[in-house]
């Protein structure tokens, strides 16, 4: 059964990721692994930080007809 995961398993698991990536590299993995899983379950869940961006205000954005360049002419 794909299901019956023991201590034992979950232990040469570990053994090998320490030997494959080394001690250095785990505990950023572990980091990694932990916000993907943070970001995967709000995503699912709904709650984004989008809505909380600012958005564009009136007095940044050009009026019609002007706009700045975006590179020097060359001669």
């Amino acid at each position: 059964m794909p299901g019956n995961i023991g201590v034992f398993e979950i232990a040469v698991v570990l053994i090998i990721a320490l030997i494959v990536f080394g001690p250095k590299r785990l505990p950023e993995l572990g980091r990694s692994l932990g916000k993907g899983i943070r970001e995967f379950r709000g995503s699912i869940s709904g709650d984004r930080d989008d809505e909380e961006q600012p958005t564009v205000s009136s007095s940044q954005e050009l009026e019609p007809g002007k706009s700045e360049p975006v590179a020097p002419k060359r001669p």
